[in-house]
C-alpha cells in the first residue's frame, strides 16, 4: 500500500483504549472509540467541578473516567488517544513506551478511521498564520467548486469530518506541532510549512524537537511540499521529508519567483510552480489589492494557500474569487476605526514575538502597544528590526518590563509609557496614552507579542477592550 492510501480498517471491539485528557479533542474521540466498541478509559489530571460534569456524562454513556489521576496507566491498555496539549514528558507516555503501548492523537486517530472514499488532506502548520491560511485555502476550493471544510483546530472536527454524513471533495487541514507529534502516519496530499520560530519549546524540549515536528506534516506527501523562500528552516525540513516519488517542493516568496514558486511581480500574485513551461512562463492569480488586508505576511499566507490549491488543480480564477471572498477572523491585522486622522488595529493574536514582528512590518509608523505573559521570550531581535518604525510604545502586562529594557537598548529615542496594572481597565489607558503620542497618518497597532492570559481570559478578550477603548475615544473626541 503505497504512503497516503486509506489505512486498512481496524477491528475495535473490545479493544482497550485509554483516552488521555477531557476537553475539545479528548471527549469526541472516547465517544467515537466507544461507538465503535472499544473499552474506553478516560484518564484525566484535573478534577473540579466542570471535569466532573463531563466525567458524569461519559460514564452516563457507559464510558469509563478516573479523574484526578492522569500518570497511572490502566490495566490491559492496548492503545493511548491523548489530547494535543498533554506533553510527551507525561507519566502516562512514559509507563506507556515501557509497556510498548502506541500513541495516537485525535488527528491520527481520525486519519486512521478515514473510509475508502476519504477526502485528500490539503495541510497547514507553522509558529503563525496556520488559521488565516486554512482558512483562506477553504475560500479559495469553494470558489472552484469543491465540497469542503477548513478542520483541525478551526472549523469542523477532524473526527466529524471524517465520520460525519458530509461527503467532501478535499479537506483544508490546519495542524499544530502538539498534534503533528502524535501523528506519525498522516499523509498529506500536499503541505506546507509557513514559517518557524521559537515557540512552545516548554512543551517540545528544544528548537530542533519543535522544528522536528513541524516537519511530520510533509512526510509522505503525494503532490507538494509548500515552502517559504525567506525561511530556510522550512525549506530544510523538505529536503529531510520522505515523500512519495514525484513529490515537489514549491516555495512561496514576496518577490519575484522563480521556477517551482509564487511569488509577486508589481503587485500582481503569480505562479511559476504550476504551469506549463515554467523556465519561461508565469500565470496571474491575483491582484494584492484582492487580499485583506494586505500586509506582508498575509500576502505570504494567501500564496501558501494559492500553491495549495494549485496543488490540487484548481484553476487561476478560483483563486481570485476565493481571496476576494475571504475575511480574516477578528483580531488578527484587524482595522477597528480610523480617529482624527490616526488608524487604530487590532492584532491581538500577536501572541508571539514572530507574529508581533510581522504585525510591526505592515506599517508605518507605530505606535505600538505590547506587552502581557512572555513566555520565556526576549524582545532585543524584535524591537531592533522595528525600532524605525515606532512613533512611541505603551507597554501593559505582567512581563512589560522586558520589552522596555528592549526598547532601552535598541530604541532609546522612541518615548514610552509604561503602565504599572494589570486590570483590565490597563487596556482603556493603554489607548488613551497611544492616542495622546500619535499624529495624524500613524497607526496605533495592538500588536502584544505575548499571551493574554496575566489580563484577560484569551486573546479574544484583549482584542475586545482594544476595540472598546477606540470606539470610546472615538464617541468622545478625546484623542
Amino acid at each position: 500500500m503505497g504512503i497516503g492510501e486509506v489505512t486498512e480498517q481496524l477491528d475495535w471491539n473490545g479493544k482497550k483504549v485509554t483516552v488521555a485528557g477531557l476537553g475539545v479533542s479528548g471527549i469526541p474521540a472516547a465517544r467515537v472509540l466507544h461507538g465503535l466498541g472499544a473499552v474506553v478509559t478516560v484518564v484525566n489530571d484535573g478534577d473540579d467541578e466542570r471535569s466532573r460534569a463531563q466525567a458524569a456524562d461519559l460514564e452516563a454513556e457507559g464510558i469509563t473516567v478516573r479523574l484526578g489521576d492522569g500518570a497511572t496507566l490502566p490495566s490491559g491498555t492496548e492503545l493511548i488517544v491523548t489530547t494535543p496539549g498533554w506533553r510527551p514528558d507525561k507519566p502516562l507516555f512514559t509507563a506507556a513506551a515501557e509497556a510498548g503501548v502506541e500513541i495516537w492523537g485525535d488527528v491520527e486517530l481520525a486519519w486512521r478511521l478515514r473510509g475508502p472514499d476519504a477526502a485528500p488532506w490539503l495541510a497547514v502548520t507553522g509558529t503563525n498564520g496556520k488559521t488565516t491560511t486554512v482558512r483562506m485555502l477553504a475560500s479559495i476550493l469553494e470558489a472552484a467548486g469543491l465540497r469542503t471544510a477548513a478542520v483541525g483546530n478551526i472549523g469542523v472536527s477532524l473526527l466529524d469530518a471524517v465520520l460525519g454524513e458530509e461527503r467532501y471533495d478535499v479537506l483544508a487541514v490546519e495542524l499544530s506541532s502538539y498534534q503533528l507529534h502524535w501523528a506519525p502516519s498522516v499523509a498529506a496530499h500536499s503541505a506546507a510549512v509557513l514559517n518557524l520560530a521559537p515557540d512552545h519549546l516548554d512543551w517540545h524540549g528544544s528548537m530542533e524537537a519543535y522544528a522536528a515536528d513541524k516537519g511530520r506534516i510533509y512526510e509522505g506527501n503525494r503532490i507538494a511540499c509548500v515552502y517559504n523562500v525567506a525561511d530556510k528552516a522550512t525549506e530544510d525540513l523538505v529536503v529531510e521529508a520522505d515523500v512519495e516519488e514525484g513529490c515537489r517542493a514549491i516555495g512561496f516568496t514576496l518577490g519575484t519567483p522563480g521556477p517551482s514558486q509564487l511569488g509577486v511581480v508589481e503587485g500582481i500574485l503569480v505562479d511559476r510552480a504550476f504551469v506549463e513551461n515554467r523556465q519561461k512562463n508565469a500565470q496571474e492569480l491575483a491582484e494584492v489589492s484582492d487580499v485583506q488586508p494586505p500586509a506582508p505576511h498575509n500576502i505570504a499566507n494567501a500564496l501558501a494557500a494559492a500553491a495549495l490549491a494549485r496543488a490540487f488543480g484548481v484553476d487561476a480564477k478560483a483563486v481570485r474569487d476565493g481571496l476576494r471572498a475571504f475575511r480574516p477572523d477578528p483580531h488578527r491585522i484587524e482595522l477597528v476605526e480610523e480617529v482624527q486622522g490616526v488608524t487604530y488595529v487590532d492584532d491581538s493574536k500577536a501572541t508571539n514575538t514572530h507574529a508581533a514582528e510581522a504585525s510591526l512590518a505592515a506599517y508605518d509608523p507605530i505606535v505600538w502597544i505590547a506587552g502581557g505573559l512572555a513566555k520565556g521570550a526576549t524582545f532585543d531581535e524584535l524591537v531592533e528590526k522595528s525600532a524605525k518604525r515606532l512613533r512611541g510604545a505603551v507597554l501593559i502586562g505582567a512581563d512589560r518590563a522586558l520589552i522596555r529594557e528592549a526598547l532601552t537598548r535598541h530604541a532609546p529615542e522612541v518615548p514610552v509609557v509604561d503602565l504599572d496594572r494589570t486590570d483590565t481597565g490597563a487596556m482603556s489607558e493603554a489607548v488613551r496614552e497611544a492616542a495622546r503620542m500619535a499624529r495624524p497618518g500613524d497607526t496605533v497597532l495592538l500588536a502584544p507579542a505575548c499571551a493574554s492570559m496575566d489580563m484577560f481570559t484569551n486573546y479574544n478578550k484583549r482584542g475586545e477592550a482594544f476595540a472598546d477603548a477606540v470606539r470610546a475615544l472615538a464617541a468622545t473626541g478625546d484623542a
